[in-house]
């Protein structure tokens, strides 16, 4: 879409919207960023206990990112970031900022994971940015395949997946 017609659908003036957003660039990657801010499933790995259980955080997390990566607007953000990038990279590059962002919340809980368990992680960045890309498979797969995904089929992706992951700790 034009800049013009952003302006015209949100009711403002182009020297407000410059004034807010050097470039379209920008305006993508404040509404990713405000996509993240609104999601935070982050906040899932943090379910004040005392010790942090690294099992059910990436479960919490997985099932949370993927539920709510499946409503509305989000999900037409995602479609158009999906149809769209190649002809105008800033949405990629919004997109991998946003995994940029994800792969920093999972690495830390990662590491606060090994710290609690004593148990070394050599590389918590290289399993978070896995852990990640897994999901967002499995996102894209049932998103351009235009099915509907059930909270049990979905649960049972997720318990499979980070066991998958979880049986290769010991290498991380």
């Amino acid at each position: 879409t034009s800049l013009s017609r952003i302006v015209k659908l949100a009711g403002i003036s182009k020297t407000t919207l410059y004034s807010r957003f050097t470039s379209k660039e920008d305006l993508f990657r404040a509404i990713m960023r405000e996509q993240i801010d609104r999601l935070d499933a982050g906040a899932m790995l943090d379910s004040g206990a005392k010790r942090p259980d690294l099992e059910k955080g990436l479960k919490a997390y997985a099932n949370r990112m993927l539920e709510l990566s499946f409503e509305g607007d989000l999900l037409e953000v995602n479609r158009l970031i999906s149809s769209e990038s190649q002809r105008f990279p800033e949405l990629g590059a919004a997109a991998a900022e946003r995994t940029a962002r994800g792969v920093e919340r999972i690495a830390r809980f990662i590491r606060e994971c090994a710290a609690a368990d004593a148990v070394p992680c050599k590389d918590a960045d290289a399993v978070a940015e896995v852990f990640i890309l897994m999901l967002r498979g499995w996102y894209v797969n049932v998103m351009l395949t235009n099915r509907r995904s059930s909270a049990s089929e979905r649960e049972q992706w997720v318990r499979r997946a980070v066991r998958t992951l979880l049986s290769a700790r010991a290498d991380w």
